[in-house]
């Protein structure tokens, strides 16, 4: 059972999309993340990437985040993102989009975020896409931080030593499955392990 862990809409429950497109952040996983994030996330301007549920945008903005964009191509997931904002009373501050995330990046021309969660199929392989086009397009603000998390810990960078000296790793754990990165641009961070 997902729900939101705390905040304004803690204890809420949530859906998820049905199928096997969507595989949701294991509550275990996300409560490490945001337990990582907590001085991270008041007024901030969220990216829920790769949407799914939108539980971890939805989390972000019930810990005090000012603005999410959530991003899907599933119509079935837009839907649930839809329904799980209502149901936590944060839809006013949340931006649905049914996009490609890929494209959403390259076409993206609003204010920079601040934190950005990139949790796409592992199978899929564009973490390091996404990282390269949100360097390119100078989409995180600084201080900001990306959350990547991936089925292998070398698929956030695929071996891409040109990508790997943009940023800066704060932080990686694993937990059961799930590996997962907190990177920072290179310039606003000079060492492993800030976090």
């Amino acid at each position: 059972m997902m729900r939101i862990i705390t905040g304004s809409a803690r204890g809420t429950k949530l859906i998820a999309p049905t199928g096997e497109l969507t595989r949701p952040t294991a509550e275990r996983t996300k409560e490490a993340v945001f337990s990582m994030l907590q001085n991270e996330l008041a007024d901030r301007r969220v990216l829920d990437l790769f949407g799914g549920s939108g539980q971890m945008g939805l989390e972000a903005l019930s810990r005090g985040a000012a603005h999410a964009v959530f991003v899907d191509h599933e119509r079935s997931a837009i839907d649930v993102i839809t329904k799980n904002a209502a149901h936590t009373r944060l839809s006013h501050k949340a931006e649905i989009l049914r996009a490609d995330s890929v494209g959403f990046l390259r076409s993206y021309r609003g204010a920079p975020f601040h934190l950005i969660f990139l949790d796409p199929p592992y199978a899929a392989g564009i973490v390091p896409q996404c990282l390269a086009l949100i360097a390119e397009k100078k989409l995180l603000s600084t201080g900001g931080i990306v959350v990547c998390e991936t089925g292998d810990p070398d698929a956030v960078f695929a071996d891409n030593t040109a990508l790997q000296v943009q940023y800066t790793v704060l932080r990686r754990s694993r937990y059961g499955a799930a590996h997962v990165c907190l990177l920072t641009p290179c310039e606003v961070a000079d060492r492993e392990g800030t976090l």
